[in-house]
C-alpha cells in the first residue's frame, strides 16, 4: 500500500490535496493479500476483547490501510474477492464500512465491491457486475441482472459501461447505447480494457490508446473516427446531473424502504400479466420508465406502457398505456416515458456534485392525473442523516384545478431553508417561479 515514486513526483498528501482542489474524489483499487494462497478473514472492528489479531483479522488488516488512507483517500475499490468464503465477503464489506468510520466518524464511507451476498447492503457497499464482455447480448442481459440483483442483494449496482473485456463488437454505437443505459443505473462508470475507448471523446481520436486486450479484440480502426459518440454521451451525462435531486431521493428511498433504484415493472403493476414479463425495461425511481436500446443498428424500439397515460420524455407526446408502442430510437435517443401525474425535480447542469448553481430547481409536473412526490435532500457528507437530519419537501398536484401544493414532508423535524422552484406544467407553456420557505405554498398554473 504505497504510492509508486516513479509515477507520483509529489507526496501522496499533496497529490490528494490537488485532486480535491479540482473537485475530484479518489478511490483506490485494492486486491486481497496473498500469503501462501488467498486468505480468509475473521474478527471485527474494533477487535473483540478476546480476539487474537493476525494478518487475517479485519482490525489488523484495516490498520495496514491507515498510512495511505490518512493522505486523504475518499473511498476504496476492493476487487478480486472471488476466492473468499461468504463469511469473508461479509467481513471485507464490513471492514471498508466500519474501518473508515473509526477514523472519520462523521463522514460517509464509500466503497465499490466486486463480491456480495444477501444482506451485504447493510454495509453500504456498491457492487458492479464483474468483468463482462463488450457484446450486444451482454448489454441486453445486464438489464435483467440489474433488476434481480437490485431486488435481492443491494440497490446500489452498476456495470462496466462498454463492457470490461473488449471484442470486435465494441463499436461507438455499442458504447453509446451502454452509456445511455448506465445513466440510469445506481453506479455510473465507464471502465474496461482498452480504456481510451471507455472515454466518450476517445472514439474520435484515431487511436486505440493503451491496449490491454489482444489485438483481435479491439474494434476495427474505422471506428476510431466517430464524431457522434461524444455529444450524445455529453447529453446523457448532463441528464444524469440534472436528475441529481431525483436520483438522490431514490437512493434515500432505497435506504429507508429497501426499494431499489432500478425497479421491475411488477413492483407497481403486479396484476398486469404483460408488465410482469418485462426484463428489458424498468422504472428508474418511482416516476420514470426506461427502455434501453440493445439491438445493433436500431432506429425503433418497442416499449410496453402499463395502464394510464404516459409522456415521451423527449417530445412530451402523450401516449395511452396498456399497450406496446413503437418509438423512435435513433442513436441520440433512448426511450424514456413518464406517467401522467408524475412530478420530477430537475436541476441545472453541473460539472461536479458540489458546484454551486444559481438557477432554481425545475419541478416538472406531468398533467392528466393527480400526483404526489416527496423530494429529499441533506448535507451530502455527514452521518447526520442517520439522526433524521434532512429536508423532505412534498409536492401534491391537483390536476382538475391545475394546482400544486408544496409543504414540508411528514419526516421533517427541522425548518426548511428558503429555496427557489420553477414550477413547469409539461406539454404546455405554463410555468411559475416561486420561493418556498418551509410553509405550505399553493401554486396555480392558469
Amino acid at each position: 500500500m504505497e504510492f509508486n515514486p516513479g509515477v507520483f513526483d509529489i507526496s501522496p498528501k499533496d497529490f490528494m490535496d490537488q485532486m480535491h482542489e479540482r473537485h475530484v474524489r479518489v478511490a483506490l483499487h485494492i486486491v486481497p493479500p496473498t500469503i501462501g494462497g488467498r486468505l480468509q478473514l475473521h474478527g471485527s472492528i474494533p477487535a473483540d476483547t478476546n480476539e487474537v489479531e493476525d494478518s487475517t483479522s479485519i482490525s489488523a488488516y484495516w490498520r495496514a490501510h491507515l498510512p495511505v488512507f490518512n493522505t486523504g483517500v475518499d473511498g476504496w475499490w476492493p476487487d478480486e474477492g472471488d476466492a473468499y468464503s461468504i463469511k469473508s465477503r461479509f467481513l471485507r464489506a464490513e471492514m471498508y464500512y466500519k474501518g473508515p468510520l473509526s477514523e472519520r466518524p462523521d463522514e460517509r464511507p464509500w466503497n465499490l465491491q466486486r463480491n456480495g451476498y444477501l444482506g451485504v447492503a447493510r454495509y453500504g457497499g456498491w457492487i458492479w457486475s464483474g468483468d463482462i464482455r463488450s457484446k450486444w447480448e451482454t448489454l441486453n442481459a445486464q438489464i435483467a441482472v440489474g433488476l434481480n440483483f437490485s431486488l435481492t442483494v443491494s440497490p446500489f449496482w452498476g456495470t462496466d459501461n462498454g463492457g470490461f473485456v473488449s471484442s470486435k463488437e465494441l463499436t461507438g454505437e455499442l458504447y453509446t447505447r451502454w452509456f445511455q443505459f448506465s445513466t440510469f443505473c445506481a453506479s455510473f462508470r465507464s471502465h474496461g480494457r482498452s480504456w481510451n475507448l471507455r472515454l466518450p471523446w476517445g472514439w474520435n481520436t484515431g487511436k486505440y490508446g493503451v491496449n490491454e486486450d489482444q489485438a483481435m479484440n479491439v474494434p476495427d480502426s474505422s471506428e476510431l473516427h466517430n464524431a457522434r459518440v461524444e455529444p450524445i454521451c455529453r447529453n446523457f451525462l448532463n441528464l444524469r446531473y440534472q436528475l441529481l435531486p431525483y436520483n438522490y431521493t431514490a437512493a434515500r428511498e432505497a435506504r429507508d424502504k429497501g426499494l431499489p433504484m432500478m425497479r421491475a415493472l411488477w413492483l407497481y403493476y403486479p396484476h398486469d400479466t404483460t408488465a410482469v414479463k418485462q426484463s428489458t425495461e424498468y422504472f428508474w425511481g418511482s416516476e420514470m420508465l426506461i427502455a434501453p436500446v440493445t439491438e445493433k443498428g436500431a432506429v425503433k424500439r418497442d416499449v410496453y406502457l402499463p395502464e394510464g397515460s404516459w409522456y415521451n420524455w423527449w417530445t412530451n407526446k402523450k401516449e395511452t398505456g396498456g399497450q406496446t408502442i413503437s418509438c423512435d430510437a435513433d442513436l441520440e435517443i433512448m426511450p424514456i416515458f413518464v406517467k401522467a401525474g408524475a412530478i420530477i425535480p430537475f436541476d441545472p447542469i453541473r460539472q461536479y456534485i458540489e458546484q454551486p448553481v444559481t438557477a432554481p430547481t425545475t419541478i416538472k409536473v406531468y398533467g392528466g392525473a393527480n400526483g404526489s412526490y416527496t423530494l429529499y435532500d441533506d448535507d451530502g457528507k455527514t452521518q447526520e442523516y442517520l439522526k433524521g437530519q434532512g429536508t423532505w419537501t412534498t409536492f401534491i398536484w391537483n390536476d382538475k384545478d391545475n394546482k400544486l401544493t408544496i409543504k414540508p414532508g411528514a419526516a421533517m423535524t427541522t425548518a426548511s431553508r428558503a429555496k427557489m422552484f420553477k414550477i413547469k406544467l409539461m406539454a404546455t407553456d405554463k410555468e411559475k417561479v416561486v420561493q418556498y420557505t418551509g410553509k405550505v405554498l399553493e401554486v396555480t398554473l392558469n
